[in-house]
């Protein structure tokens, strides 16, 4: 008598689950796009993870184009975009104000002839209690954080159209424009609009025929060393000491390199979203399922933050004095502003 050999339950859906993985990565690949060549548009890119951008782009053959509004950091990150063979224009200039937002994008393609991918990637942080920020500042948010990728998207999307499904527009978010995070009222607001923005892009030019792919990026909390640019108010020690050690921890937040590497892989392929970190992970599928718990969830981690003060204005980290700049928990930090341009201050190099 013969027996027939029994298959496994899980066999099938093992091989279908596998099928689907090699299918769902050869389209990818045949979709992905071939950097050189292209001229890449990174708005904040003088420092952080638009330099490192701007590292990755050049690195596959893309000549970049980057904008900032320190004109002595610019500077240092031409000279070393250069210094690593790649072709790159770069124009000191406040993006918030739309008729330089303008000139910087024509005068990329005035220089390069083409635009095939933009990345608006510039913007503020401010780290205090609501109730030490003035009206001042959150304008400057939204300005620095949305209307500079508004002025510029605007612009240059008559030269991405030309490129069809070929030109890229990349939108780096935030986590905080998913979920409110405490003490950063400007940044989530700016952020929230920078999401609608970026998906409003995405429902009337990506799923025509002929319009640019836009992916919107969605970091967690990142290991650039921005702390040290980033703006504090109310217990502005206190909140610095706070907000550098959650940009520290390994497990919490992700590192820039690698953020920019993954950023640069989603826009290749044209993917319409990439999380990145845990912590976008989790949150944003916290929020997804229980909004109201996750705003309860923040509401509570505000009360553990420093209590309002009363608004003296806010001061950029490179220029506090707290011995919370060269404190061992700050280590990675410091590291990761030392690497991408972000000038710490003495106590921290």
């Amino acid at each position: 008598m013969m027996f027939r050999k029994r298959r496994s339950p899980v066999l099938f859906p093992a091989a279908a689950l596998g099928a689907a993985a090699f299918a769902r990565a050869a389209f990818r690949a045949l979709r992905r796009l071939d950097m050189r060549g292209r001229v890449v548009v990174i708005t904040g890119g003088s420092r952080g993870l638009g330099l490192l951008l701007a590292e990755e782009f050049g690195r596959q053959g893309a000549r970049v184009a980057i904008a900032g509004r320190d004109a002595g950091a610019l500077d240092r990150a031409e000279q070393r975009l250069r210094a690593l063979g790649i072709e790159v224009h770069a124009v000191a200039c406040d993006l918030g104000d739309r008729a330089a937002a303008e000139a910087f994008v024509d005068s990329t393609a005035s220089a390069f002839g083409r635009i095939d991918v933009l990345v608006n990637n510039a913007g503020v942080i401010q780290v205090a209690p609501m109730q030490d920020l003035r009206v001042e500042e959150l304008d400057e948010a939204m300005r620095s954080n949305y209307w500079s990728a508004v002025h510029t998207t605007l612009r240059a999307l008559p030269h991405l159209q030309k490129q069809g499904r070929a030109a890229r527009i990349v939108n780096v978010v935030s986590i905080g424009g998913r979920v409110a995070v405490p003490h950063l009222l400007g940044y989530n607001a700016s952020k929230f609009a920078m999401m609608g923005f970026s998906e409003s892009l995405q429902v009337e030019l990506s799923h025509g025929a002929r319009g640019p792919r836009v992916t919107t990026v969605i970091p967690g909390p990142m290991r650039t060393g921005s702390i040290y640019n980033a703006e504090f108010g109310g217990s502005q020690e206190r909140e610095f000491g706070w907000f550098g050690r959650l940009s520290s921890i390994p497990i919490a937040t992700i590192d820039a390199r690698r953020a920019a590497r993954l950023v640069v892989a989603a826009a290749r392929e044209g993917r319409a979203e990439v999380k990145l970190g845990l912590s976008s992970h989790l949150l944003s599928w916290a929020h997804g399922i229980a909004p109201q718990t996750t705003v309860r969830l923040m509401g509570l981690v505000n009360a553990l933050l420093p209590a309002p003060r009363g608004g003296e204005g806010t001061t950029r980290g490179r220029d506090l004095r707290t011995s919370a700049q060269g404190s061992v928990l700050l280590r990675l930090s410091n590291e990761a502003a030392r690497r991408n341009n972000e000038a710490p201050p003495a106590a921290a190099r």
